[in-house]
């Protein structure tokens, strides 16, 4: 038994390793077309219209972008419906949230990602990506309303927010907020406590550890330089690694542009791991 597991492994080992060299003789256009096919259940066809500006596209994200770094399909996809939820690029949204129904993702996973970006977005946005993954449902034959991944009431959205808020970035925001007037200096961090974490981060269907990476995509998006810091320590103690983080903001840059990704790299490479042990294993 133990001489054939080894032998068994052996196989495995050597299958793997002829996978890897085939994937460096490939051409980007023959690793697009691979990823594209499964993505969207079709092959690449030239734009009647702009056929070099797609092929640069295409090439890029998919025979590219999709190779590199330790993120899934099901990983690349989730970051690229927050990232075009949050830029309101909706016709491409459509299309990528067949593509992360494609790539594996249930639709809860896909609906808490879209969720997800409500407190940095604000509602009005997140309901119009909201229309655009109902649509896809319909379309697909998939229920409507789906699970109820509530996990919190009114009594208790705030302990429960807090007590995510605290493991992942303590009460700095409280401190931060402590010389507003009157009663805003409780009102402004209670509200981020109840509304993002109490709300949100409780809720099922995605774990702590991807809401952060989400969020952190979500803010990098929206170039929010000053809570950015924060975050990358916020998904480091949820239980990304740097690998994770850096492989998310390369699969972001054709949907955000190279600006706001460099500068959310740039804290990722200064992050110092060792002062931030993760707090949520998986």
């Amino acid at each position: 038994m133990k001489q054939f597991m080894t032998i068994l492994f052996m196989v495995l080992a050597m299958g793997f390793n002829n996978v890897q060299a085939e994937e460096k003789t490939m051409t980007r256009a023959e690793k697009a077309n691979i990823v594209y096919k499964e993505l969207f259940q079709s092959e690449r066809t030239p734009s009647p219209t702009d056929p070099e500006f797609m092929e640069i596209l295409q090439r890029n994200i998919f025979g590219e972008v999709f190779y590199t770094g330790n993120l899934t399909a099901k990983d690349r996809e989730l970051i690229t419906v927050v990232a075009l939820s949050t830029l309101q690029t909706l016709p491409q949204l459509k299309a990528h949230i067949n593509a992360a129904l494609n790539a594996g993702n249930s639709p809860l996973e896909i609906r808490e990602a879209i969720y997800q970006c409500a407190p940095y977005i604000g509602f009005p946005r997140t309901l119009n990506a909201i229309g655009v993954f109902n649509e896809v449902a319909k379309d697909r034959g998939i229920k409507l309303p789906l699970d109820n991944a509530s996990a919190t009431t009114d009594e208790n959205r705030y302990p429960k927010g807090l007590e995510i808020q605290n493991q992942l970035y303590g009460d700095e925001v409280k401190k931060a907020m402590a010389s507003l007037p009157d009663i805003y200096k409780d009102v402004v961090p209670d509200t981020l406590t109840t509304f993002c974490f109490g709300d949100f981060y409780t809720r099922g269907g995605l774990s702590v550890k991807q809401r952060e990476l989400l969020s952190l995509v979500i803010l990098t998006t929206l170039g929010a330089e000053k809570q950015l810091s924060a975050h990358v320590i916020g998904a480091l103690k949820a239980g990304n690694d740097k690998e994770t983080l850096l492989a998310a903001m390369v699969q972001a840059i054709p949907y955000i542009g190279l600006a706001n990704a460099m500068t959310t790299i740039n804290l990722i490479k200064d992050a110092d791991i060792e002062n931030y042990k993760p707090i949520y294993e998986e």
